[in-house]
């Protein structure tokens, strides 16, 4: 066996097969990291259909799922239930509502290569032992080896499109029954069948036939929603889903045309499912489940349905226009087997494409500001009509189009026009390599998909337009440049938080006051939106102006305060100035609400300074900032911060600044704009920021 790249993954395979015997996990599947490092590709899949993979074919590093977790954060991620599922990872449980038990856990050896991921049905103990966990982490151990010894043989492995489905190796085949035992079966009142792990059916007893109403050669080998009527039926479907997954015996009634209702006992093992088909309500079986109506029409499968249950959820966690287009890209496309995408957006009576995928950059070009009345392709009267067109070979489409054949090698293709509220918002192509069929059920998904993706993208293109006109006002206010004072080093730096959060108010600025003084200021206004990042402004103008009258520091908080009073803002702003006379050595400081800064002496030592601190501006007009003085030494370092840099949920503020000062006494200072990196690379190493960081590093280099 090899995989899509001609590695042999015999031992590869072994090592996972291993794996689920030892554990007794019912399913697994081993994920390996995208070249880009952003995405998990399922590889190999065991215990359930390759169908049942298809929403989690590609995860990325970042979404709020186990195996993302446990990749991110280097740990073992262990769900004991179902309810541990939906409060922990409220998306993964959504599209995958069956109790069960779940483990994830990091294969890395010298880099990270992917995850493993463990199932069991939930009759297991809600915890896990020390020794399986241990038997988990050898055993990734020994497949980021294996994986390793490949990339020496420059064979690494890469995912195919869909993913390997190993056999179970502790399942039985499914053969007939020896004749005892079918005349055993045949002896039982009602009806018997066996469904294999595909859901086709692999043996029905003469009574499950004339219950079900056909001949054992029409259902031999096909699957029952899909060779009866009557059972086609998403809710159906589901039933034998949740006993692939949990592993956990069910029932469900079902009516046959025009009346006869039966219940349809499932016993499901790693082999595939028993099935006992009774008249409902027959004496000595369970109760069957509540009694459903007859359903008219073709519903979607059940598969599609968790597909698009699955891609919804996600589509609500989105933020920005390219987090929908990587979105739609990684699962949608699997999600339909397509091979290409574009996504266009309705801009001034035109088609502006704003991504795509599987097309070349020629293509792209001459796609790209087609108006909307276009007859070169279908797209433009698919968003001006609203009605979606699906072509499922080439002829379709040049009958209509002649010339959209020959823009690209596509064979087939699907518009889906974006709507929302009547408005049109954009275009979504999905385009196939080959002819494809697009029957009813997987239009009506496409479609209500593309209601989705069209909500999504318009809350994306407002949170674009309100973070960039926020970013490039609070640049417009941030210094250009540092002043250069001889005998002075500086560097600062300003990071947003990271993607999901607004713009924040955080400012730093340097300030001349002649040849040899300088003010260093930095604040925080309270929020993450325009209102901020405009406060921030004004604060920063008033104490430029009352800096530049020579006033001290603290008359300078003062002047600030007042100001903020007067404004009437709601907002709070916290501050902190210094004054540095290099010729006469000395600094002067003061704080309002802010974090203190870190000195280091020249020796090495570093710590935060011992001041006093101030009351927040904006709140008593008349607050009193008192002053401390240093003693500027050559070689001292002042480090300057907004809190983004030390705050952190159940972290105490005080041990975290601490923290910050072994960091600083750590760190080389030959670089400033190095050290930065230092310090903000602790931070980013810690997980994701939920708020803005400003830093402000001044060193007293008076032979510089």
């Amino acid at each position: 066996m090899s995989g899509a790249d001609g590695t042999p993954t015999d031992e590869r395979d072994a090592a996972f097969a291993e794996t689920l015997r030892r554990t007794g996990a019912s399913i697994g599947a081993l994920y390996l990291l995208a070249p880009d490092e952003q995405h998990l590709q399922l590889d190999v899949l065991s215990g359930v259909p390759a169908d049942f993979g298809v929403p989690w074919t590609t995860v990325a590093v970042n979404s709020p799922a186990p195996v993302a977790e446990a990749v991110r954060e280097n740990r073992m991620v262990w769900v004991g239930s179902q309810e541990e599922m939906a409060h922990a990872y409220p998306r993964t449980a959504m599209a995958l509502p069956y109790p069960l038990a779940l483990a994830a856990a990091p294969v890395t050896g010298v880099r990270r290569w992917g995850a493993l991921l463990l199932m069991w049905p939930a009759t297991r103990p809600s915890y896990m032992t020390q020794r399986e966990r241990g038997q988990i982490a050898t055993t990734c151990g020994w497949l980021a080896r294996l994986i390793e010894e490949a990339a020496e043989h420059g064979s690494l492995p890469v995912p195919g499109d869909r993913p390997r489905v190993l056999p179970d190796e502790t399942g039985r085949r499914s053969e007939p029954p020896p004749m005892a035992a079918a005349d055993f079966i045949e002896r039982l009142p009602g009806g018997s069948c066996a469904l294999d792990l595909e859901g086709r059916l692999t043996y029905l007893s003469s009574g499950a036939c004339e219950l079900l109403g056909e001949e054992a050669g029409r259902l031999l080998g096909t699957v029952p929603w899909q060779s009866l009527r009557w059972l086609d039926d998403p809710v159906y479907e589901d039933r034998y889903r949740a006993a692939v997954i949990s592993r956990e015996p069910l029932v469900f009634t079902a009516c046959r045309p025009p009346d006869r209702w039966l219940d349809f006992h499932l016993f499901p093992d790693a082999s595939g499912i028993s099935v006992r088909i009774v008249p409902s309500g027959t004496a000595g079986m369970a109760a069957g489940a509540p009694r459903l109506p007859d359903r008219t029409g073709t519903p979607a499968s059940a598969g599609r349905i968790y597909q698009l249950t699955h891609l919804a959820a996600a589509l609500t966690e989105v933020v920005g226009v390219q987090d929908v287009i990587d979105l739609v890209a990684d699962q949608v496309m699997p999600a339909f087997g397509a091979e290409s995408l574009v996504l266009s957006a309705a801009d001034a009576g035109r088609l502006r494409i704003t991504g795509h995928r599987g097309y070349d950059r020629g293509t792209v070009e001459r796609l790209d500001g087609l108006p909307l009345d276009t007859s070169l392709t279908p797209a433009g009267r698919a968003l001006v009509t609203g009605v979606p067109a699906f072509f499922s070979t080439v002829e379709e489409m040049r009958r209509r189009y002649p010339e959209a054949s020959s823009i690209s090698d596509k064979q087939a293709w699907a518009f889906l026009p974006l709507i929302v509220s009547g408005r049109p918002v954009g275009c979504c192509v999905l385009s196939y390599d080959r002819p494809h069929e697009f029957p009813a059920e997987e239009r009506a998904v496409m479609t209500s998909l593309a209601g989705l993706i069209a909500q999504a993208i318009d809350r994306a293109r407002l949170y674009d337009t309100k973070h960039d006109l926020a970013h490039g006002l609070q640049q417009a206010l941030l210094p250009r440049a540092l002043p250069e004072i001889p005998g002075l080093r500086v560097a600062a730096r300003y990071l947003p938080a990271t993607r999901g959060m607004d713009i924040g108010g955080d400012f730093y600025d340097g300030i001349p006051l002649g040849d040899t003084s300088v003010a260093a200021v930095i604040g925080d206004v309270q929020g993450h939106d325009v209102a901020a990042a405009a406060l921030m402004g004004q604060v920063r103008t008033a104490v430029h102006a009352h800096s530049a009258l020579g006033t001290s520091p603290d008359q300078v908080l003062a002047g600030a305060n007042r100001l903020l009073i007067d404004l009437g803002s709601d907002l709070f702003t916290s501050c902190l100035y210094a004054r540095l006379d290099l010729a006469g050595r000395r600094a002067a400081l003061a704080g309002a609400g802010h974090p203190p800064p870190v000195v280091r002496l020249p020796g090495g030592d570093a710590r935060p300074l011992d001041m006093p601190p101030g009351p927040l501006l904006g709140i008593d007009p008349h607050a009193v900032f008192p002053v401390t003085e240093i003693r500027l030494t050559p070689g001292l370092l002042l480090v300057l911060y907004t809190d983004g840099l030390v705050e952190a949920p159940g972290v105490d503020l005080d041990e975290a600044i601490t923290g910050l000062a072994r960091h600083v006494a750590d760190a080389d200072d030959r670089d400033l704009d190095a050290l930065i990196d230092t310090l903000v690379g602790t931070v980013a190493s810690s997980g994701r920021r939920t708020d803005d960081i400003a830093l402000l590093v001044l060193q007293y280099a008076p032979d510089h």
